[in-house]
């Protein structure tokens, strides 16, 4: 009787910007053929024709790639939209076919083969490539947005070092050096022989103009005299130093408005997956697209258990001579790990002050439950991130919105 592997042919592809490499192998790892491509839709057409020559009678290609919401996308979404089966194959796994050879070689050849040799090995457990363009969309908003947001930050750590050499006592001007009333100081007067011109008088009415009538006459005064009191720091050359000091605002400005105009894009394509995942406390605009970027479609997953072992949530067991025990994994996405963890210390927050306000008693009573239990703190919060995914994972799932559960409920639940 025929094994159904002996019905495929092996496509294992090495991914580039430019290029693809492709080798074919059959059910007994026999190498069929070997074919290098531009990285364009005109030229996946001579890969399937490539690949359809090698098909004896009765057989069908199947495809696997890597790289599916990079490099591989538009080769990926060319295949599936040509009715061909494409798989994604984990990084680690051809990783470790490439290592496990006695001589270890690396060239986009012998890359493309390690994929095709775990494509043929493990073609039951590996996934569909599914790549839908809007789950890519909101993950390339996304990406754009943390770079802003990265650009932004280390503009802010530059700027404080600027005004250190021209102000020593900037600290003491504003609470943020980037609100709208410190940039439009900044910006005028980027350094105090600047400032040291204009009266009480002018500097309050510019600081009220700026600041919609926050900033008073006594915040300008006590700006002009921690001026005095820090002496001269005009040195030659200044007005390049001052230059930088009027650049830097500008593009701190520009950065905000790209954030914001960015954010808004996400939540126009956001809003077209019909997903609620903003109506649970902790996660905003930011938190939903992410988890929405990462995740993908959410029927790929069948279970919430494999979307925790996906994240990297789900213990992974130790044993050897019949002893062993449950290990956090290392393992799974760690972005969507690290997005999940902030969520779970966000819902077990207790406010600062008297009334001691809990962000989510449900979560924090789970929380303190499993600490009664004997768990570390570490452990108690993976269990609340364990918790949190069958919350996203049924939402996604459903489309609805977040609906707290009773306290009981969640103590049977837990």
């Amino acid at each position: 009787m025929t094994h159904y592997k002996q019905n495929h042919i092996y496509v294992g592809l090495d991914l580039h910007k430019a290029h693809h490499t492709a080798v074919i192998v059959n059910c007994w790892n026999e190498k069929l053929g070997e074919i290098q491509i531009d990285n364009k839709p005109t030229a996946f057409d001579e890969l399937m024709k490539f690949v359809k020559k090698q098909c004896t009678k009765g057989l069908t290609p199947v495809y696997g790639l890597e790289d599916t919401g990079g490099n591989g996308r538009a080769l990926a979404v060319h295949l599936v939209e040509n009715k061909q089966v494409v798989k994604e194959v984990n990084s680690a796994l051809s990783y470790n076919e490439r290592m496990s050879n006695a001589t270890t070689q690396k060239s986009d050849s012998w890359d493309a083969y390690c994929i095709a040799k775990v494509l043929l090995a493990r073609l039951d457990e590996l996934p569909d490539a599914n790549p839908q363009d809007v789950y890519w969309t909101i993950g390339q908003l996304v990406a754009r947005r943390n770079s802003i947001v990265k650009h932004a930050s280390g503009l802010k750590n530059q700027m404080h070092q600027q005004l250190s050499y021209h102000y020593p006592s900037y600290k003491k001007f504003f609470c943020d050096i980037d609100g709208k009333a410190a940039l439009a100081f900044w910006e005028k007067y980027p350094a105090p022989h600047l400032a040291l011109t204009v009266g009480v008088a002018e500097l309050a009415e510019y600081l009220r103009k700026s600041s919609n009538n926050t900033c008073s006459t006594r915040k300008a005064e006590e700006i002009l005299e921690l001026v005095r009191q820090d002496g001269e720091t005009k040195r030659n050359f200044q007005e390049y130093r001052d230059f930088l000091v009027v650049n830097m605002v500008h593009d701190m400005r520009r950065s905000r408005e790209l954030i914001k105009q960015t954010e808004e894009q996400i939540r126009l394509v956001l809003a077209q997956t019909d997903y609620k995942l903003e109506s649970m406390d902790g996660i905003n605009i930011v938190t939903a697209s992410e988890l929405v970027a990462e995740i993908g479609d959410i029927h790929r997953f069948s279970n919430a258990d494999k979307l925790a072992r996906f994240s990297g949530i789900a213990p992974i067991h130790f044993s050897s001579g019949g002893k062993g025990k449950d290990q956090a994994s290392g393992q799974g996405n760690r972005v969507l790990n690290s997005i999940f963890h902030n969520l779970a210390v966000q819902q077990i927050q207790v406010a600062k002050g008297k009334n001691k306000r809990q962000r989510n008693p449900l979560f924090y009573e789970f929380y303190q439950r499993k600490l009664a239990e004997g768990k570390t703190k570490k452990q108690a919060l993976i269990c609340v991130m364990r918790r949190l995914v069958n919350i996203i994972y049924s939402m996604m799932k459903n489309k609805t919105e977040y609906r707290a559960a009773s306290p009981l409920t969640e103590l049977k639940a837990g």
